[in-house]
């Protein structure tokens, strides 16, 4: 007998609802002012919530940031994922797939830096910094996947390249000598310095 999904009560179903609020008021005051300019109380006004209940689903401005940020990456990761699935070489697959990625972090140059930081040095037991780490690990698995598909490399070695990968473009995208540079700027970067590790 098929089971039957149990509908989300009331209680569950206003904390997605400010969760939505929040977000998507953090989301709208970052990209306008950047997260260094903006408050928690002004982020809470705009919820239209008190500034205790922010702090239930977000301890710090820093996993604010996260809880924005990870929303608008993981789609970055998805549209990316579909990109490279268009392409039949290595290196054009994997600049499809992680070209969303930086695009995604330079639509506000110090938000996407900030994020990057938050993502390294913030509190790994908060669930938002978890979700951004979660978020890493799935890109390494999708790239690690491209290799070991179209440069016939087994998992071992395809999941070692894929990490130094992804450590070429989240320190690309961080370096303060990058902090002027534009998203296409930094994928071509990025893509030199993967140019020289790929399998010749």
């Amino acid at each position: 007998m098929p089971v039957v999904p149990q509908p989300v009560g009331r209680r569950e179903r206003n904390k997605q609802e400010k969760l939505a609020r929040i977000t998507q008021a953090a989301s709208e005051l970052f990209a306008k002012y950047g997260v260094d300019e903006v408050t928690t109380q002004q982020i809470a006004q705009a919820a239209d919530i008190g500034t205790g209940t922010l702090f239930l689903y977000a301890k710090t401005k820093g996993e604010l940031l996260l809880l924005v940020q990870n929303m608008h990456y993981a789609q970055a990761l998805e549209r990316g994922v579909a990109a490279a699935a268009k392409t039949s070489k290595t290196l054009a697959g994997l600049m499809a797939l992680l070209g969303p990625i930086v695009e995604c972090n330079r639509v506000q140059t110090e938000n996407g830096r900030t994020y990057l930081r938050e993502m390294v040095f913030g509190d790994p037991t908060e669930p938002h910094h978890a979700e951004a780490l979660e978020i890493v690990a799935q890109t390494e698995k999708a790239v690690a996947e491209l290799l070991a598909e179209r440069e016939n490399l087994d998992a071992a070695s395809a999941a070692t390249m894929a990490q130094v990968i992804s450590s070429i473009m989240f320190l690309t995208m961080a370096a303060s000598f990058n902090s002027q540079a534009t998203a296409k700027e930094i994928a071509q970067r990025v893509k030199a310095q993967i140019e020289v590790i790929l399998p010749h």
